[in-house]
C-alpha cells in the first residue's frame, strides 16, 4: 500500500512537472509569436525542440521569400524609374498611387504629396478629360502641355480595377509628321504648275494641226517648265544626300582661293555684266571637308545675291580667316528682306516672294541646302538684311575646320568686274 501511494505521488509529480514544462514552452511560444518583429524561435528539447526547429526553418524560408520579393519590387521600381517613358499607377478611382520620374516631369506630379489625388486634377486638358469620361482606352490620346510639348497618354488596365497611365513625349515625332505633310504638300504644289503647263501644251500640239513655227514656239515655252522640274528634283536629291550621307571627311582639303575665284567667274557669267562683282580674300587658310558640299553652299549664296540684286547693283564676295575661325560672306545691294522673314529663310520651300522666286528660277530649297551643308561642317549661317538696301549672308566656320593653305599668298586687293548696261 505504501509503495502504491509512493508510486502515485511520483506519477503525480512527474505529470505536474510535464504540465509545467508544457505550459512553460507554450508561454515561450506565445511570447515569441507576440513580438512585433519575429526573432529566431527559442531553443527547446524533445518535441518542443522539433517544433521550434520547424518554426525556425519556416521563418528563415519566409525571410528569404520576403527578401527576394523586396529585391524584386526594388528592381521593378528601378526599372520603371529608368524608363524614358512616364509610368503612373492609378487605383480604381483613377487616383495616383505611384509614378516614376518621367511621369512626374511629363505631368507635373509629386509622387509623395499628390498620392491619392485624382489624375484629372493634374492633367486638365479637355482632350484628356474627355478620354477619361469615354472610358475607351484602346488608343492613346495626344495632349499639348506647356504650350510647346506634346504627349501621348494611354491608360492600360491591370490587376484588380487598377490602371497604368503611360506617357511619352512625342513632340519631335509630331514635328516630323508636320514637316512630312508640309513637304509633300509643297512638292506637289511646286510640280503641279509646270506639269499643268506641259500637259496643256502637249494636248494642244497633239489635238491641233499646227505649223512648224508654232510647234517650235510651244516647245520653247515648255522647256523652262521642264528645266524648273529638273532643278527641283536635283535640289531634292541634294538635300536627301546631305541628310543621309556619312560625316564629311576631316582630312580632305578644300582649296578656298580657287573655289572663290571660280564662284566669282560663275557670278559674272550669270550677271551678264549687269552687276559689279568683287572678291576679297583676307587669310591664308583652306577648309577641311567635302568640296562638293562647300561649293554647293557657297554657290547658292552667290547665285541668290545675283538673282535678287537689280541691274546696276553690287555683289561683294569676301573670305576672312584667322585663329578665331573663318567666314565666307556674300553682300549685295539688292531688294533686302523684311525682319519677320529672316528666321524662316532656311525652311524648305519658304519664299519671301513666290512670284519673283519663280521668275528668277529659284526652287525654294537653296538656303535649306546651304544650312544642311554648313551644319555638316560645324558651320553656321548668319543673315543680316535691310529692305531696300541689301543683304549679307555669312557662313562661319570654327577654327577646327581650318587648314593652313598649301601655298601661302599675299593678301590681294579686292577685284571687281564693271557693271554693264
Amino acid at each position: 500500500m505504501i509503495l502504491l501511494v509512493l508510486a502515485l505521488n511520483i506519477a503525480v509529480a512527474v505529470l505536474a512537472w510535464l504540465l509545467w514544462r508544457e505550459r512553460r514552452e507554450l508561454r515561450r511560444l506565445r511570447d515569441w509569436a507576440a513580438q512585433p518583429r519575429l526573432a529566431d524561435p527559442p531553443e527547446g528539447e524533445g518535441v518542443w525542440g522539433e517544433v521550434f526547429d520547424h518554426l525556425h526553418r519556416h521563418r528563415r524560408a519566409g525571410l528569404r521569400r520576403r527578401r527576394r520579393l523586396a529585391e524584386l519590387i526594388v528592381r521593378q521600381r528601378r526599372a520603371a524609374q529608368a524608363l524614358p517613358y512616364g509610368v503612373a499607377v492609378l487605383d480604381a478611382g483613377l487616383r495616383l498611387d505611384w509614378c516614376n520620374r518621367a511621369a512626374a516631369a511629363h505631368l507635373g506630379l509629386d509622387p509623395d504629396k499628390d498620392r491619392g489625388q485624382p489624375i484629372a486634377n493634374f492633367v486638365r486638358e479637355p482632350a484628356f478629360v474627355q478620354y477619361l469620361e469615354t472610358r475607351d482606352f484602346s488608343q492613346p490620346v495626344r495632349v499639348a502641355r506647356g504650350g510647346e510639348r506634346i504627349f501621348a497618354l494611354q491608360l492600360v488596365p491591370f490587376g484588380q480595377a487598377e490602371y497604368l497611365l503611360l506617357s511619352q513625349d512625342v513632340t519631335g515625332a509630331e514635328r516630323l509628321e508636320t514637316m512630312r505633310r508640309d513637304f509633300v504638300a509643297n512638292v506637289s504644289h511646286e510640280l503641279r504648275t509646270p506639269l499643268t503647263v506641259l500637259i496643256g501644251f502637249l494636248e494642244t500640239i497633239r489635238d491641233l494641226k499646227l505649223d512648224a513655227d508654232r510647234v517650235r514656239d510651244y516647245v520653247g515655252l515648255m522647256a523652262p517648265q521642264a528645266e524648273r522640274m529638273k532643278r527641283l528634283v536635283e535640289d531634292l536629291l541634294t538635300l536627301s544626300a546631305l541628310e543621309h550621307a556619312p560625316p564629311p571627311p576631316a582630312d580632305e582639303r578644300v582649296a578656298v582661293r580657287p573655289l572663290l575665284e571660280r564662284l566669282r567667274a560663275e557670278a559674272e557669267s550669270l550677271s551678264r555684266g549687269q552687276h559689279r562683282i568683287s572678291l576679297a580674300i583676307d587669310g591664308a587658310h583652306d577648309l577641311a571637308g567635302a568640296e562638293s558640299e562647300i561649293a554647293s553652299a557657297f554657290a547658292n549664296l552667290v547665285t541668290n545675291a545675283v538673282r535678287y540684286t537689280p541691274e546696276g547693283g553690287e555683289v561683294r564676295l569676301s573670305w576672312r580667316s584667322g585663329d578665331w575661325g573663318a567666314e565666307f560672306a556674300v553682300e549685295d545691294t539688292g531688294i533686302g528682306i523684311a525682319p519677320e522673314h529672316l528666321p524662316r529663310l532656311t525652311e524648305r520651300f519658304y519664299r519671301v516672294d513666290r512670284g519673283r522666286s519663280r521668275e528668277t528660277g529659284g526652287t525654294g530649297l537653296g538656303l535649306a541646302i546651304v544650312k544642311h551643308a554648313l551644319a555638316r561642317h560645324n558651320a553656321t549661317l548668319a543673315i543680316e538684311s535691310t529692305p531696300g538696301k541689301g543683304s549679307r549672308f555669312a557662313a562661319r566656320f570654327p577654327a577646327s575646320r581650318l587648314l593652313a593653305a598649301a601655298t601661302a599668298t599675299p593678301r590681294p586687293a579686292a577685284t571687281s568686274s564693271p557693271a554693264g548696261r
